[in-house]
């Protein structure tokens, strides 16, 4: 990984040129430049160059990046390679989507298995993940070793799951619920604010 802090904004902007360079190669295209990136995402091309240059990449922008080289970079450095094993708290229509997506491997990401209070779902397999209580969250945390969970319960169950996942030793958590949730300082919570990101195109429309 390298060894300079990159921003969420910078990271998220990779993970996108990560996108585009995976369908380059599908469809054949050996090179790319920061221009064609940039007008795909409707961004300026010169912070596509200032966010590859946070890479250990040797191509040229004018010139055009090797894609398959320029993809190998980003995944080095946002360590896709890296396995990160997860739990899935919230066994519903979201719950089972992101259990059934299977291009989460693809970043590394190992969902191995959901939790939910539903006992008409325990034992239950979605994706060949097992459903399990949510009373053997904690077991399972410490026999897997995850200490990573999607939470995508329903918002008036978001706060006392939190408080019993971080009872279980979770110390990440991507937060699919409209609830900020109130965590201690070493728990990192990343929400993912959908109804936010619809209205940032949407305003003014």
């Amino acid at each position: 990984m390298s060894s300079i802090k990159i921003s969420d904004k910078a990271i998220n902007r990779l993970t996108l040129y990560h996108c585009i360079l995976s369908d380059c190669l599908r469809k054949g295209v050996d090179s790319i430049s920061s221009t064609t990136i940039a007008g795909l995402l409707r961004i300026d091309d010169s912070q596509v160059r200032k966010d590859i240059s946070l890479l250990n990449n040797t191509g040229k922008s004018r010139v055009g990046y090797d894609v398959k080289e320029l993809k190998s970079s980003i995944e080095h450095t946002l360590a896709f390679s890296k396995v990160k094993n997860v739990f899935i708290v919230g066994a519903g229509n979201l719950g089972f989507a992101l259990a059934k997506y299977n291009n989460f491997a693809n970043y590394g990401l190992n969902i191995l298995a959901l939790f939910d209070n539903n006992p008409l779902k325990h034992n239950v397999e979605i994706g060949g993940k097992k459903i399990y209580p949510i009373e053997d969250l904690k077991g399972q945390a410490r026999k897997m070793d995850v200490d990573i969970a999607i939470l995508t319960v329903p918002y008036n169950a978001a706060q006392q799951v939190t408080d019993y996942m971080i009872e279980a030793g979770i110390k990440y958590i991507w937060n699919f619920t409209p609830v900020v949730l109130s965590v201690p300082d070493d728990v990192q919570v990343w929400n993912e604010n959908l109804m936010g990101n619809f209205f940032q195109f949407t305003y003014g429309k």
